[in-house]
């Protein structure tokens, strides 16, 4: 075997590690870049096939049904992902991307990764649509000064004044928020600073209001609260950790899906 047929193998098989493909559409407003839709399509399994993946468009048209075709919500807290061929290290506009309010595929990130790993059957063919808190794309937003303006920005979110972050682009409008499928998955985290109170009240409120549309709710949690607490105080786990809480974190979330649809998880 040749070195040049050695690496052809190696490609092909990585080619089909990725079970799923990512699509968003990014927005942007005074320099802020925000990726207002994001949605994770699971591959049926001949379709990790490079040259029949969905595009773009038939995404769209997946989309046109979303009742039919969209499995449920995962709920994260902000997002830190670029489309294909660019990176998360500058700013999209500096990196000369043009395509702002299209539907664009997208790159892998750390979430997406471990999304890949865990959810699969049950979910082939079908797409989960990721929301955030806060839909700035930005990474390592927590904990900085940037938090301390999302939640000045919450104080007077219901009011005539302005925000430092666009109003309808950054967050969610929780009275009149809307979900697809069965499920909705928060893995916004939990560890909201104390003084943050409008953050926290903002994170209570999106979980109450999911809870009042009947959908399932799902997360991850400790022995700190129960099941009916963790709702009542907005205590979703990330799935995502570091040192020695990475693996469980992880592995908890891909219990979590191995039913369709997901279930609540205690960790330990």
């Amino acid at each position: 075997m040749t070195y040049k047929t050695f690496l052809c193998i190696i490609a092909y098989k990585y080619k089909r590690t990725k079970p799923l493909q990512t699509f968003g559409i990014f927005s942007t407003n005074f320099d802020h870049e925000y990726l207002t839709k994001h949605y994770i399509y699971i591959n049926e399994k001949d379709e990790t096939r490079e040259d029949i993946k969905i595009s773009t468009k038939e995404l769209q048209t997946l989309l046109k049904k979303k009742s039919k075709n969209v499995a449920g919500t995962i709920f994260l807290y902000n997002p830190t992902i670029a489309p294909l061929g660019l990176n998360t290290d500058s700013s999209l506009a500096e990196q000369g991307f043009e395509d702002f309010d299209k539907m664009c595929e997208l790159g892998f990130s750390d979430s997406i990764n471990l999304f890949s790993k865990a959810i699969r059957e049950g979910y082939r063919g079908k797409l989960i649509e990721i929301k955030y808190l806060f839909t700035y794309n930005k990474a390592n937003i927590e904990p900085t000064p940037i938090l301390e303006e999302f939640d000045s920005d919450l104080d007077r979110y219901t009011s005539e004044q302005f925000t430092r972050y666009d109003k309808e682009l950054n967050y969610q409008d929780y009275l009149n928020i809307s979900f697809n499928g069965k499920f909705v998955f928060f893995g916004t985290g939990n560890k909201y600073d104390r003084h943050h109170k409008e953050i926290i009240a903002y994170a209570r409120n999106i979980a109450t209001q999911t809870q009042k549309l009947g959908k399932e709710i799902v997360f991850l949690h400790d022995r700190n609260y129960d099941e009916e607490e963790c709702v009542e105080v907005a205590y979703f786990l990330s799935p995502f950790a570091t040192g020695k809480m990475r693996d469980i974190r992880a592995n908890t979330f891909k219990n979590a899906f191995r039913t369709n649809p997901p279930t609540v998880q205690r960790l330990g």
